[in-house]
Parts: C-alpha cells; sequence; structure tokens
C-alpha cells in the first residue's frame, strides 16, 4: 500500500523539457511558496521519498533541493518531526512584515435594507470586538453544563459510528430526535405536534429564514413586535419583506394597534411566552386576539419561543401554537439558550400543510443539519440529563437574576427602569433621558462589559436608551461589581 504523505506539499509543476535543472524546479517552487506565505513556520513538509514518489522522478533532484533549502535556512530538520519550514527565514518579504500599506481600493458594499445599508458587524455590536464580558444575554452559564455526561455520550456514538450516519440524513432531521423533541415539546410546550411536524434546523436564525421564504414573497408585510429582535428584522428585510412594527406593552404585541396599522399583513412574527427585549408575556385576550386576526386575514403567525424554560415567579407558559385549531401558528424552538450556542440546532414545528415546502426550500439551502449532533443530543434528552440540566439551570439562573436586581436597585436606585425580570435570561434596564446607549455600551466594553444598547431594538425614533443585561453568564460574586462598574459608566457620562 503507497505510503500518504503527512507533510504539507505545495503545487511543484515540474518540466522535464526546461532548461532549468529539476532539483532547481523543486527548490524553487519551495522557496516561492515559503516567501509568499503559503508555507509558515513550523509546518511539515514531505520526506525526500514521498515527494519523489509524487513527483515520479528519482530521489537525487529532491535531496539536492532539500539541501540547498536546508543550507539557506528555508527548512530544518526536527528530530521525531522530520523536515519542517524555519522558523527564521531569510528573505521572507510578507505584506504583514514589509511595512508596506496594502490600499484596498474597491470592495463590497454595505447590503442594504429597505435603501438603508446594513452597519458592520463591529459598527452594530462594538463589544464582539472584546473578550466576553458580564452581561452577555446570549450566553448560558457553560461552566455549570454537564461536560462529562455530553463527552460520554459522544464517546458511546463514535464507538457505534455506522456508514450510514454518514450519509446525507432526512433533510427534516434525524427521526429519533424529532420524535423526543415532539414528546418534550407536547408535554412541556403544549405544543400540537408529532415527529412529522418538527424539522431540525440550525439554530432559531435558520429557522426564522426557512420560514421566511416559505410563507413571504418579495414585498409581503410583517407585524413585528416594536421592540424586538434586531437579527430576526434583519431576516425580513433581506428576503424583500415590509417590516410593520407594532408597539409592545405589559400584555405583549398590541394586536389592535397592528390592525390598525396593516390589518392585510401577510405574517406577524411575536415571543409571545417572553417577549424580546422587554419580558412582558403576552395576555390570553391578546393571544386570541392574534389568533383571530390571522384567522380572518388568512395570514401566517411566527412564534419565537426563544428562552420560555426558564421562568421564576410561576410555571413556563404554554404556548401560542397549542391553542391553534386552524394551524396558522409557525412554531420555532432553540437549544442555544438552555445548553449551549455552538451546538447550533434548533427546531421548527410546521403545520402538515406546509411541510412539503419547508423541504423544498430546506433543500436548496443546505440540505439539512449535520446528522452526528442530532444523535447524541437525542441521547441527552432520552437518558433524562436534559430535565435534569434544566432543573438545575432554573434554580441557579434564579439566584443570579435575584442578585441583579438586588444589585441594581442598590446602586442605581431609581436611576433607571428595570423590566422583564420574571422570566428568561436577561432583564431591560432604561436610562433617562439624555443618554447614548451605543456609545455607553462601546465604553463599557474597554472594562470588559458587555452591554447591549436596548434603542438598538426599536424601529420607532426617537427610541428609548437602556440596556439588555443578561445575567446568565456572570456568577454571583461577579454581578454586584459588574453593576458598579456600570454605575460608574453612567455617571461618568457627560
Amino acid at each position: 500500500m503507497k505510503k500518504i504523505s503527512s507533510g504539507v506539499m505545495p503545487i511543484i509543476q515540474i518540466d522535464r523539457r526546461a532548461r532549468e535543472s529539476l532539483h532547481r524546479q523543486i527548490y524553487n517552487s519551495y522557496r516561492t511558496a515559503i516567501v509568499d506565505g503559503a508555507l509558515r513556520p513550523g509546518e511539515r513538509i514531505p520526506s525526500t521519498r514521498i515527494l519523489a514518489s509524487e513527483l515520479g522522478l528519482s530521489r537525487i533532484p529532491v535531496l539536492n533541493a532539500y539541501a540547498q533549502l536546508l543550507a539557506e535556512g528555508y527548512l530544518e530538520a526536527r528530530v521525531g518531526a522530520g523536515t519542517v519550514i524555519s522558523s527564521t527565514l531569510p528573505d521572507q518579504v510578507t505584506p504583514q512584515r514589509s511595512g508596506r500599506r496594502i490600499e484596498v481600493r474597491r470592495g463590497p458594499r454595505p447590503m442594504p435594507v429597505n435603501g438603508t445599508p446594513l452597519p458592520s458587524i463591529k459598527a452594530a455590536l462594538p463589544w464582539l470586538n472584546r473578550r466576553w464580558g458580564a452581561f452577555n444575554p446570549g450566553q448560558p452559564a457553560l461552566d455549570h453544563f454537564p461536560y462529562k455526561v455530553w463527552s460520554r455520550l459522544i464517546a458511546d456514538r463514535s464507538r457505534n459510528l455506522r456508514m450510514a450516519s454518514m450519509h446525507y440524513d432526512d433533510p427534516m432531521g434525524s427521526k429519533h430526535l424529532r420524535k423526543v423533541i415532539a414528546a418534550y415539546l407536547r408535554t412541556a410546550r403544549g405544543v400540537r405536534c408529532e415527529a412529522d411536524n418538527i424539522m431540525i434546523v440550525s439554530g432559531s436564525q435558520q429557522a426564522l429564514e426557512i420560514s421566511t421564504r416559505v410563507l413571504l414573497d418579495r414585498g409581503s408585510r410583517v407585524w413585528m413586535e416594536d421592540p424586538g429582535y434586531r437579527f430576526a428584522r434583519n431576516v425580513f428585510h433581506l428576503n424583500g419583506c415590509k417590516v410593520v412594527p407594532v408597539p409592545v406593552d405589559e400584555e405583549g404585541m398590541d394586536v389592535a394597534s397592528g390592525v390598525k396599522r396593516c390589518r392585510n399583513a401577510e405574517a406577524a412574527l411575536v415571543t409571545p411566552s417572553h417577549q424580546y427585549p422587554l419580558g412582558s408575556t403576552m395576555s390570553a385576550s391578546r393571544r386570541l386576539q392574534l389568533l383571530e386576526w390571522a384567522h380572518s386575514s388568512g395570514s401566517w403567525i411566527i412564534e419565537d419561543d426563544y428562552d420560555s424554560e426558564y421562568r421564576y415567579e410561576n410555571l413556563p407558559i404554554a404556548s401560542l401554537q397549542g391553542l391553534d385549531p386552524g394551524a396558522h401558528v409557525v412554531y420555532i424552538g432553540t437549544f442555544s439558550k438552555v445548553l449551549f450556542p455552538s451546538l447550533r440546532l434548533g427546531y421548527i414545528a410546521i403545520p402538515s400543510d406546509l411541510i412539503e415546502r419547508f423541504v423544498t426550500v430546506r433543500l436548496n439551502m443546505d440540505l439539512g443539519a449535520p446528522g452526528f449532533m442530532q444523535m447524541v443530543l437525542a441521547d441527552f434528552i432520552e437518558g433524562g440529563h436534559f430535565a435534569r440540566h434544566l432543573r438545575r439551570m432554573r434554580l441557579l439562573y434564579r439566584e443570579r437574576r435575584s442578585v441583579l436586581l438586588e444589585s441594581l436597585r442598590s446602586e442605581l436606585r431609581d436611576n433607571v427602569g428595570v423590566s422583564g425580570e420574571q422570566a428568561g435570561l436577561h432583564v431591560s434596564v432604561t436610562l433617562p433621558a439624555g443618554f447614548d446607549d451605543h456609545e455607553l455600551s462601546e465604553r463599557a466594553a474597554r472594562i470588559k462589559l458587555w452591554l447591549v444598547p436596548l434603542s438598538s431594538s426599536y424601529l420607532r425614533r426617537p427610541a428609548p436608551n437602556g440596556f439588555i443585561l443578561g445575567f446568565s453568564n456572570t456568577s454571583t460574586k461577579e454581578i454586584p461589581d459588574a453593576v458598579r462598574k456600570l454605575r460608574g459608566i453612567i455617571r461618568s457620562s457627560p
């Protein structure tokens, strides 16, 4: 059996008719790759025997080329590691080391949203330029995740991996995981669904993207809570839809206001169990009004149930979808908040009449979610680990929430308003008039505070200023000091 090289081989073109000797052609190919930065210090290269075999040459020209490169310092021999690119390279001139300024004359323009360019990620989220800090609303308590259990389940699945699991899976997702999720949703969330209604997706953002492409056309009008989730809003804009902002109060989306603004909207996106970002729960009367509107107008409701598992004053609220006998609700959920974000697994509960359309769109996007982690997640849920993890996290987050609320009362007193403390993994803080939450968030990022500007969630202008403060990723010991830093940022604002 032919030995496979473990080293990096650059593109080497050999011309036996060229005037240049074979060993010089090999030498020049390596030297060019090193000088241009294609080969980096420490990278291993093939042995002379393997390279000669790959090029169909005798070893003599390869040995001569390697000897010259070693003599000039481009290569070095390491005991036990073979021949590698030298860590000190003479004559290497790369753009980073030359000191020359590289000027980009032209580049892609920001993608427009209804005529207005989308801001760059650094401009929209200045805190992303820094390391993780206190109050990140999208980060669960990863230090309390049951890593040993999860690792064992991965190892068990790896030991018993079958060839079939390496093929493309059903675009709806693993049937096993879909059965497990459907059982969980029926029991814990009151969702009307079977396994055949569940589609596994890469998080709630992709769920919304697929739903938008299935339900809406360019120019379609969509009710959206104002304030609401900025990245959901961008999905509609990028698909050519017109967002109709509908105000939110302590009962959730004001349905009557939505009807006045645009009765014939094709869809509405809502977060009824825990409104993002203000935290209100949609009242029963508003839920029924919304369903009545959808049925009478032939419109769709997209229910984003992103963190309803965490309630601290009462039991979790049943889904809006479970109240809908007419199948006008598309239900979206995710494991990013309850497990960990990089898992990138979420789900859609699809009305039966729409399943074929959802599959068609999915097949034209990415064919389906990776199968291996779906199997591990199914094992995690079926083994009871998911339920135990949720119970532990509710206790932990309740404690962290209490410490945050007490610290806000102690340090900021009546200077800020606080809402959304009954559920979820964040609270919203509103500032008095005269403050700029974007400017404050940029300053806070320098001292490792992750302050999401509340005003960025609003479509109406002028928007209230404030912050969305996550408490799930910040320990009870860290919270008081982080709030004191927040107080200092606010008080130092001109």
